[in-house]
């Protein structure tokens, strides 16, 4: 089996809602440019959530990060300047005709993993919110 060669991009991105679409570009560009178009339709609608979360519900810039790993996982992380959990409050699931409301729903979802992660410093410098899929995804 040829060994696997990790990489990773990032991409620092505005609190702009067209963000999102610049993020699901790119991820679909990285993948096909490293032979992994069979992950590109997921990953792309995972990192349009994480992207659109961290838009949408913070007030400062964000980042996305794409590492593929050694042992052959994608790893998708969305980073924001907000510390709080991801997770919204007890009781405000969308109602069924709601256009919004299910991004963490789908992640948890469609992922083989996720979480989030406060950044140093007491969780001043915001936090990262990720997901990962194996090869088999």
């Amino acid at each position: 089996m040829p060994e696997i060669v990790p990489w990773e991009y990032s991409l620092h991105i505005p609190n702009d809602p067209r963000a999102v679409t610049v993020s699901r570009r790119t991820v679909r560009l990285v993948l096909t440019l490293h032979g992994l178009i069979r992950l590109a339709d997921l990953a792309e609608l995972l990192a349009a959530e994480l992207v659109a979360n961290a838009v949408l519900h913070t007030k400062g810039p964000a980042a996305l990060r794409v590492h593929w790993s050694a042992a052959g996982v994608l790893r998708i992380g969305a980073w924001d300047a907000d510390p709080s959990p991801p997770e919204p409050p007890e009781g405000l699931a969308p109602a069924p005709y709601d256009e919004g409301g299910r991004g963490l729903t789908l992640v948890r979802s469609c992922a083989d993993a996720w979480g989030w992660q406060p950044l140093a410093g007491g969780g001043d410098r915001g936090k990262v919110v990720w997901c990962e899929l194996g090869r088999t995804a």
